[in-house]
């Protein structure tokens, strides 16, 4: 590959990064929000604001299933929700650093972590019929495939200065 190539694999790797920290962040900070909200408030809010301002009509296919969804929130599967939105945050954010800082261990981990999430995506999708999930999983699986390249090329870099040396 090309060194101009090269770079621009990079900066696509590392705006994959970003955006999976950005998702780890807004998931950890949903569930702070979720833990400090009650549920009639979030259910208020997704019903009152985002469906009628954001998404279309109430009567809207979009709006009902937000809505159907935070009624799920307020009648019980909160503590599920919290936990997590957490989880998943926490461990994003965890890679992602680790990533950024070119941990090789890391990149096993990640590799496998995100396999689990797309397991789980796909999973969801055929029970609940989202068109949402699939595309997040075809996401994470772009990723693999990036954080696979990114693992290879290190791995080989390091051979490289060992036989140097």
């Amino acid at each position: 590959m090309s060194d101009g190539g090269a770079r621009r694999t990079e900066r696509l790797f590392r705006f994959a990064l970003l955006i999976k920290g950005i998702d780890g962040a807004a998931e950890l900070l949903g569930a702070l929000v979720l833990l400090c909200v009650s549920g009639a408030t979030v259910h208020r809010l997704v019903g009152d604001v985002l469906s009628r301002d954001l998404l279309g009509p109430p009567d809207g296919s979009l709006s009902r299933h937000l809505v159907a969804g935070t009624a799920e929130l307020t009648s019980g599967h909160r503590t599920f929700a919290v936990l997590y939105l957490a989880l998943h945050g926490v461990i994003k954010l965890a890679l992602v650093w680790a990533l950024l800082r070119r941990v090789l261990p890391a990149y096993p981990i990640a590799v496998a972590v995100l396999g689990m999430f797309v397991g789980y995506e796909l999973y969801r999708a055929t029970r609940t019929g989202s068109i949402l999930l699939p595309i997040l999983a075809v996401i994470d699986i772009a990723i693999i495939v990036m954080i696979v390249r990114e693992y290879r090329l290190l791995r080989r870099q390091q051979a490289d200065r060992g036989a140097a040396n």
